[in-house]
């Protein structure tokens, strides 16, 4: 989608447009319910909720529709792709609603949800799909935390389930790999620029290790340059998230490191609590510091601080950072809406390009990878919270990064190269193109910017991530 930098002029031409006056007055149905269960159900006064039960149950009931043509796809091969549910109209609406839900206007935002839940697919075009999980989004911040409908719309993935999505996205899709590819390429080229004093060892110090599908390529990459009678030394730190999966991640990058006898890896887990003061740190190795998709996850400005200067006081030979690119910690709710909006359309949309409508792979990676995060960015409870990513413009983390004592680092022509390279591999159906050049909106772009010193995968005219590297400055 195109990357608006106007947000009000959108709201105010989609809050113009008049809805259907045909809605549904909902009959009267029998229940035995508490007459106070508005109230147990949703955030705001009581007052705000009187007569809206009816409203509640309609919701949830299309709800239940809407994914009965998921599995209606799935045994069938049906494919939906009604008119009432394309383009613009559905993101009017979708607009509409979340400005009623952000002025706490209940009513409309139930109607509203209700009548989205009815021309939406988790099977349809990109549209409706990305629709359909804002729709989700929306109604969870209608409910309390406690209620069973909240539940209900806010399911996680299981492991299992995130891992699978996961691993499929990395596989159909260039996004994690322009990052991990690009990011292990400086580091290679930092690490040969030592050779000579850094007894051709290499420490990457890796603050969100996750599943360790970034380093599989730098093994095998730094094993092509090594020989059974002179070895390079690999060791890892990884932080993660428990200890399950940083054992899973050490015994699946040990096992792969067997296979290259040129190689000796070594893996040091820590969990995301522990202190730097616990890294191990040989003499004269090469320090590289892997900051991917990880700055965004510290609550505050004042933790990204503290480990940035963290990181320098390691006095690193590379410090490579990797961000999504987009602005979701705005001031207002109504804003990180639209932010989050234009950045996971363009994802959605790129996914057609990577996969079929009918994909299973597809529907695993937006309902159980994409779609949670979608439900939980529009779900935070302001942007203090505890878990709110932070993400930023290419701009906001270079003004970081510079205020903490780093300097940016020309990407080599090689890195360039690579990451070109890959897309033209990954690239299915769109065309591809190389800093707009064409002046078409196409697929995939490769973008270079800030003077060489930082590289952009994008999808159309939307950044997506974007890729720096940095050392310390000489003080």
């Amino acid at each position: 989608m195109e990357d608006i930098d106007e947000e009000e002029e959108l709201l105010n031409l989609s809050l113009a447009i008049v809805t259907s006056s045909g809605r549904e007055r909902f009959k009267k149905r029998k229940r035995s319910r508490d007459d106070g269960i508005a109230n147990s159900i949703l955030v705001s006064p009581l007052n705000s909720y009187e007569g809206c039960e009816g409203k509640i149950f309609r919701l949830l009931q299309m709800r239940e529709q809407m994914l009965k043509k998921l599995d209606l796809h799935k045994k069938k091969g049906v494919a939906f792709d009604d008119e009432d549910g394309k383009g613009l109209h559905l993101i009017h609406m979708l607009l509409i609603t979340a400005t009623a839900v952000n002025e706490n206007n209940v009513g409309s935002a139930l109607e509203h949800l209700t009548e989205l839940y009815k021309i939406v697919s988790l099977c349809g075009d990109s549209v409706q799909r990305v629709v359909a999980y804002f729709a989700d989004g929306l109604a969870a911040r209608l409910l309390t935390r406690k209620s069973p409908f909240y539940d209900m719309i806010m399911k996680e993935p299981t492991s299992e389930e995130e891992f699978v999505a996961f691993t499929a996205l990395y596989r159909v899709s260039p996004y994690y790999q322009f990052a991990h590819f690009t990011a292990n390429q400086a580091i290679i080229e930092a690490f040969e620029k030592e050779q000579e004093k850094n007894n051709r060892a290499l420490h990457v110090i890796d603050f969100d290790v996750s599943y360790g599908f970034q380093w599989p390529s730098l093994i095998q990459s730094l094993s092509e340059k090594a020989s059974s009678s002179n070895r390079i030394s690999l060791r890892i730190t990884g932080f993660g998230r428990s200890v399950d999966e940083l054992r899973e991640t050490e015994n699946r990058l040990t096992s792969f490191s067997k296979g290259f006898r040129n190689l000796v890896f070594e893996f040091q887990g820590l969990l995301r609590s522990s202190k730097l003061i616990n890294l191990r740190k040989k003499r004269n190795e090469t320090i590289a510091v892997n900051l991917v998709f990880h700055l965004n996850t510290l609550s505050n400005n004042l933790k990204i601080s503290d480990l940035l200067n963290s990181v320098h006081l390691l006095d690193p030979s590379i410090v490579i950072l990797v961000e999504q690119e987009g602005s979701k910690s705005p001031r207002s709710f109504l804003s990180r809406f639209m932010e989050t909006l234009h950045y996971f359309a363009a994802m959605f949309d790129s996914l057609d390009d990577c996969l079929p409508l009918e994909s299973a792979e597809r529907l695993s990676i937006e309902k159980n990878h994409l779609g949670k995060e979608i439900k939980s960015m529009l779900n935070y409870d302001n942007n203090n919270d505890e878990n709110c990513p932070k993400t930023e413009k290419m701009e906001t983390w270079k003004a970081k990064m510079e205020s903490h004592g780093f300097e940016g680092i020309n990407l080599s022509s090689k890195s360039k190269i690579q990451a070109r390279l890959l897309l033209k591999i990954r690239t299915h159906y769109s065309p591809l193109e190389f800093d707009g050049s064409s002046g078409a909106a196409a697929g995939f772009k490769v973008f270079e910017r800030d003077d060489g010193r930082t590289i952009s995968l994008g999808w159309q005219d939307r950044y997506l991530l974007t890729i720096s590297a940095w050392h310390c400055t000489v003080s």
